[in-house]
């Protein structure tokens, strides 16, 4: 199963820097914000995938 949310932290981190070169503070942030959503969809992917694991095992 893939990984969830790598897209969402690669999209962020591109809006982030882009952010801080045109020093516009709210893209910056809207940066951060879409990479701990990538980070919070990548970890949701590991507990969905863990507790397949689990059901597989039964």
């Amino acid at each position: 199963m893939a990984r969830k949310g790598g897209t969402d932290k690669i999209k962020g981190k591109a809006k982030e820097m882009a952010g801080k070169v045109s020093g516009d503070r709210q893209q910056e942030m809207e940066g951060q914000l879409d990479q701990a959503r990538g980070e919070a969809k990548k970890v949701r992917g590991k507990a969905e995938e863990r507790m397949q694991e689990k059901r597989d095992r039964t």
